[in-house]
């Protein structure tokens, strides 16, 4: 435990740069909303509302069981690693390229995996797109998204810097929930971009399940995800939840899981309504995506 608060302790000005720019992106929130409500480009207070309760327990439960699952968990598994690569300038770069790979195929993943849609659909169905967005993130993510890092410390990588990777994939993200910056050019081609989130939280027919990357776009470029910002976007999912309720929008979807499961007539089918992509019937039926 020793040896963990001092590695902690190496990167304490790192994590206050981060935490900084965490209250900065609140403040910018705030002011947007400010403006957005002064020149009715809003339309209430509903959605946001629901954004900030659900950004409030997100982030108590992140501070705290789940922090402390993460670590944990990853201590755990770097304990079983009898190497771990230095820390330095290579190590940093490389570990930031690779937590934001993972991040891609998790997020991926998160889409065509309906049990995990359940949670990530949270952060989809606001029929609105702005800061506030950003930080409406399921309460039951922290329980999951961990697991899809462990390679990463089974490489060999130091649990912290695997942490510090991380939360800078996860920080970059939030500047990028807003309508207020237009396309960026050759940016958009590169970057994970205001123009190309738009379009990942997009629910027209082109725009579903693209874009999947954290920082880099180039990801999705690789393996065939990438969709430039070619119309004006529908943001939220294709069947709307149409409710504000922080429960209704945080477990809503496990609901419609369980009900598909009871009237499944297979054990297959159970697990096609569990696993498959979000919308799956057996053969012969059809569904639109929730």
């Amino acid at each position: 435990m020793d040896d963990l608060e001092l590695r902690f302790e190496a990167v304490s000005g790192t994590l206050e740069i981060l935490g900084l720019y965490s209250l900065a992106m609140i403040a910018l929130a705030v002011i947007e909303i400010l403006w957005d409500l002064a020149f009715k480009q809003r339309p209430g207070w509903k959605e946001t509302a629901a954004n900030i309760v659900i950004a409030a327990v997100n982030s108590l439960l992140e501070r705290t069981a789940y922090g402390l699952v993460f670590i944990v968990a990853l201590a755990i598994a770097e304990s079983l690693v009898p190497y771990r690569l230095p820390v330095n300038a290579w190590s940093w770069i490389a570990a930031l390229l690779l937590a934001d790979f993972t991040y891609y195929w998790m997020h991926r993943f998160e889409h065509e995996i309906r049990a995990l849609w359940a949670y990530h659909s949270v952060h989809h169905s606001s029929p609105e797109f702005n800061l506030t967005t950003a930080f409406r993130l399921a309460w039951v993510e922290g329980l999951v998204e961990w697991v899809f890092f462990l390679p990463m410390i089974l490489l060999g990588f130091d649990l912290v810097q695997t942490l510090v990777a991380i939360l800078v994939v996860v920080a970059y993200q939030t500047w990028i929930h807003t309508q207020k910056i237009g396309r960026l050019g050759w940016l958009d081609r590169v970057f994970n971009t205001p123009s190309v989130h738009r379009v990942h939280h997009g629910a027209n027919p082109e725009y579903l399940d693209k874009n999947y990357g954290g920082i880099l776009i180039l990801w999705d470029r690789l393996f065939g995800t990438y969709q430039p910002e070619t119309e004006p976007v529908t943001f939220g999912i294709t069947k709307p939840l149409e409710t504000a309720n922080p429960l209704t929008i945080n477990f809503g979807e496990f609901l419609a899981i369980a009900r598909d499961c009871l009237r499944a007539k297979s054990l297959g089918d159970a697990w096609g309504y569990t696993v498959r992509r979000p919308g799956w019937e057996p053969p012969a039926t059809t569904r639109r995506r929730s």
